[in-house]
């Protein structure tokens, strides 16, 4: 049976200040998902309570990946769950290169799988090369702190990188298309496909504008308004966004 990640009456409270107010989803695997609406609506918001940041507190509802809830579980474990979170705000960390943390992370999420173990370092990085170089990026990122006096856009194209490499079985993409010039929006949306295609990967992407849309396509776009999924619907309804905004549905 295809994985699902499915939020039910979710409530979510940031330092006391209630955020989500009864959020119901479902994304299951193989689906791109969008969710689009105005800032402060909570999508950042849910984002961080799937993955378990301490910060968001999760006062009622559920948060079930695969039949099991994610509620007791440390960010590493939601992790090696299979569920992937690109940040909207990508960290700097000095000292850590981007070569070593996709190496670590690759080997700690696969910790049961023997083939994962035996990759040797070239093995790895030149898996690390083939999937820097559909994002556009030079191979010396491999050697480069991670994020650190990276721009905008290849913090962006980074964070998919992280995706190519790790295969989850569910990605949340938080404005992966913020600060992409139009050629790196094409970019970005064409690797996400392949990694849909290819890995059955579901997707799902927050984001403010139809454009990267427009090349991925999703299957459901939902609008999110005060901290609930007030409608649903197909491409149309993104559509419908980007020539009307917000007001209908306020």
């Amino acid at each position: 049976m295809d994985s699902t990640l499915a939020l039910s009456d979710l409530w979510v409270s940031v330092e006391r200040k209630q955020i989500l107010k009864g959020l119901n989803l479902q994304v299951s695997r193989g689906e791109i998902h969008a969710l689009m609406g105005p800032n402060g609506s909570g999508k950042s918001t849910m984002a961080f309570a799937i993955m378990g940041h301490p910060k968001y507190t999760v006062d009622k509802g559920d948060i079930i990946f695969d039949g099991e809830s994610l509620l007791e579980l440390a960010p590493d474990q939601r992790a090696k769950k299979g569920i992937f979170l690109a940040f909207q705000s990508p960290l700097e960390i000095p000292g850590i290169t981007l070569g070593n943390f996709l190496r670590r992370a690759y080997i700690s999420l696969r910790a049961e799988d023997e083939s994962a173990k035996k990759l040797s370092i070239s093995e790895f990085q030149n898996l690390l090369i083939k999937n820097l170089q559909l994002l556009q990026l030079d191979e010396s990122f491999i050697k480069r702190y991670l994020n650190e006096n990276f721009s905008g856009g290849e913090k962006k194209r980074s964070e998919i990188v992280q995706l190519l490499t790790l295969k989850p079985k569910i990605a949340i993409l938080d404005e992966i298309d913020s600060g992409l010039d139009i050629d790196s929006v094409k970019i970005v949306a064409n690797v996400v496909k392949k990694i849909v295609n290819e890995n059955n990967t579901g997707v799902l992407l927050i984001t403010h504008y139809a454009r990267i849309l427009n090349y991925l396509r999703p299957d459901f776009v939902h609008v999110i308004i005060d901290g609930r999924i007030i409608a649903s619907g197909g491409f149309e309804l993104a559509e419908q966004l980007e020539k009307t905004g917000y007001r209908n549905f306020t």
